[in-house]
């Protein structure tokens, strides 16, 4: 595994270390308003690389492979939205602002279910950015390094705000700066494993590469309607989420075109 993948790989999670810095540099939690507007900007550059990054280059390779172009991403798509609303069932967790846990019944801690929400929410990221890099360093033609690039680039800077929202409410409540940065840098941890692994499954994985990437994106796409968008309608209504959600997607647009 070349150097430049290795790096590609851990991009997203260098950016949710340098938002959970926040928590040394800024007092107190984020502001409703500010966190809406990461929150849809998270969304934003979600619902782009599910479309830019994974659902366009399953489309062209499912016809590269003489398969109707529709057919492995619509299956491909249905089983990755599948899976994480699996995972959302049978795994215990909190989303934030929530009262109430989700999944099976469980006395773990808050932050740990909390931590839980957070994993969920970035295996799909990481399966993303692996399933890309994998088709990358298996030579298939229509994944550039520069495109993977701009999906770890787009991914990071959705990260950056997270990393911030896990670690700042964690330091409000008692928490210690290093305490609360470690736990919101960790939260991303899972996203390179999950890249790693899939990179290191690669040769097994080019046959069902269509399908693999539109998974990554229902698995994206998942989280932005279960969790990110209904996120933005709580608490007071306005449009500040909304203008997050349309800053994200034309930036992670951006991205793709220009470095793709």
């Amino acid at each position: 595994m070349s150097g430049d993948i290795i790096l590609g790989l851990l991009i997203p999670f260098i950016g949710t270390t340098l938002g959970a810095a926040m928590v040394f540099l800024m007092k107190g939690e984020i502001r409703p308003s500010i966190q809406k507007t990461l929150v849809g900007f998270a969304a934003g550059v979600m619902m782009a690389a599910s479309v830019w990054s994974l659902l366009l280059p399953a489309i062209d390779k499912s016809e590269e492979l003489g398969l109707p172009g529709w057919l492995p991403p619509a299956v491909g798509f249905l089983l990755g939205m599948g899976f994480l609303m699996l995972l959302d069932t049978i795994i215990p967790h909190l989303h934030r602002n929530a009262e109430q846990p989700e999944g099976p019944s469980t006395n773990a801690k808050k932050s740990t279910m909390l931590m839980l929400a957070v994993t969920l929410h970035n295996i799909p990221e990481g399966i993303a950015v692996g399933v890309v890099y994998a088709g990358l360093a298996a030579g298939q033609a229509g994944i550039s390094y520069s495109a993977a690039l701009a999906l770890s680039l787009g991914i990071a800077i959705q990260n950056f705000p997270e990393g911030a929202i896990i670690s700042m409410p964690l330091r409000s409540v008692g928490y210690s700066k290093v305490k609360a940065f470690a736990m919101g840098s960790l939260s991303g941890i899972v996203e390179p494993i999950a890249a790693f692994i899939t990179v290191l499954l690669a040769h097994i994985m080019i046959p069902v590469l269509p399908y693999l990437l539109a998974f990554a994106a229902g698995a994206m796409i998942y989280v932005c309607v279960e969790e990110l968008i209904p996120e933005l309608q709580e608490g007071s209504h306005s449009n500040i989420g909304v203008i997050g959600v349309a800053l994200g997607f034309t930036v992670m647009m951006i991205l793709d075109v220009a470095l793709g």
